[in-house]
């Protein structure tokens, strides 16, 4: 049987792309095509997917123009099937927006657009949680439009600490004033009132979301991906225990160490969830376990693969197979692929030096759990491939390794239990 011919266009060039790039070639040796605004070190000079850089390309009309184009000259051949594939906000938004004019030319998966902004926006997501019964930390929306004289002086219906992030991360990366942060842990009243001042000074429009802080280190946080076919099936569903996040102010909560988990409970409730919405393509959900109430609590969904989901596929559960699959080589669904927290092919995944991870991450039974596999010589990366043989790419991934240990020295702070 003749091996029916595809390729990988992922859009964006981040690390997200780089670990989509290395999953489509271990399972099937090829090499990747991206498309992007700009060229981003992890895909830099890379070996395994070719990054095309063109001005303007995460808006449109130059988003849509490009891939039309491309259509009509690179991407014309039609034995091949040219599967497309967002790794960010941006690209997924984009391409939900324009999946009537892209579908003649790409094979894709995408949201209807109206679930899209329904689920992309945290204020609107959060009603959605409300409808299907799912849980999320007790939430103040805040507008603007709230300040009086610059001032925010409603109560808020939680104690101190609280958790502060923008209902719009897309606007949020245009907003610059003192002490901006990816989110915030705020300790006390003066605190809030004087970065929220700052906040809509600077410019922001949008909602910024307060949220009750669910107490606990990073290893109460869990990330949860799917995949959900064109038929509205799961194909699959894998949960990870992170250990550590990135403390860096633009970068703060990003996860940097995780391990393969299972939660049978959980992995039903999400998945009826999706199946209720027709959703369709990867998901990727953020939560935290609350131990007040026993509940897993729900921050946000991503409309993608979330930039650490490498993890799933280091631990046996290649993410390019399952879209590869569904879309190209149209196999007939056959169950949900549910992940394991211990297995053969489980793996610590490293987004950091090991002794980051021995440094700052918690003690408990998980740490010790995942140092046993790191003495086994079962963990990995998304950033470094042996099969990626490019010298300047992986000196220059060397160097931003190292750098996470000046990050931690100068802002990780040991949250409280």
């Amino acid at each position: 049987m003749v091996q029916k011919k595809f390729v990988p266009i992922l859009l964006g060039s981040d690390m997200n792309v780089y670990g989509m790039a290395k999953s489509f070639h271990e399972a099937y040796g090829i090499k990747s095509e991206a498309h992007a605004g700009i060229v981003l070190a992890p895909t830099k000079d890379s070996q395994i997917v070719t990054v095309h850089p063109t001005e303007g390309f995460d808006e449109d009309p130059i988003f849509t123009q490009t891939l039309l184009e491309l259509a009509q000259t690179t991407y014309n051949q039609s034995d091949v099937t040219y599967l497309l594939i967002p790794c960010g906000d941006g690209y997924a938004e984009l391409l939900s927006q324009n999946k009537a004019v892209l579908a003649p030319y790409y094979t894709f998966i995408a949201n209807d657009y109206d679930l899209f902004k329904n689920l992309v926006n945290k204020v609107a997501f959060y009603d959605v949680c409300e409808k299907y019964k799912l849980p999320y930390p007790k939430t103040q929306i805040i507008t603007k439009n709230a300040l009086k004289s610059g001032k925010y002086e409603d109560e808020l219906p939680f104690d101190f600490p609280v958790a502060l992030k923008p209902a719009n991360s897309v606007e949020w990366l245009s907003v610059e004033f003192e002490g901006r942060k990816k989110a915030f842990i705020i300790h006390d009243r003066n605190e809030f009132d004087v970065i929220i001042e700052r906040i809509y000074q600077a410019g922001y429009q949008s909602e910024m979301i307060a949220q009750d802080f669910i107490p606990g280190d990073d290893s109460n946080m869990r990330v949860l991906n799917s995949y959900v076919d064109h038929n509205h099936q799961v194909r699959l569903m894998g949960l990870g225990h992170p250990l550590l996040e990135d403390p860096s102010p633009g970068s703060v909560g990003n996860y940097v160490v995780i391990l393969p988990d299972e939660d049978e409970k959980l992995y039903h409730r999400i998945e009826k969830f999706l199946k209720d919405i027709n959703y369709v393509g990867f998901a990727n959900f953020d939560l935290k376990y609350d131990a007040r109430d026993d509940e897993y609590k729900l921050f946000e969904i991503n409309l993608r693969q979330g930039r650490s989901s490498f993890f799933l596929t280091l631990n046996g559960l290649n993410l390019a197979k399952f879209i590869t699959d569904d879309l190209v080589f149209n196999r007939e669904f056959k169950g949900t692929v549910y992940g394991k927290r211990d297995s053969d092919q489980s793996k610590l995944w490293l987004g950091v030096p090991k002794k980051v991870f021995l440094a700052y991450a918690n003690e408990n039974a998980e740490k010790e759990r995942g140092k046993k596999l790191l003495q086994a010589g079962r963990w990995g990366t998304t950033i470094f491939y042996e099969k990626d043989h490019s010298l300047s790419r992986f000196l220059r991934m060397k160097w931003a390794f190292h750098k996470y240990n000046e990050r931690f020295k100068k802002y990780f702070e040991v949250k409280e239990g």
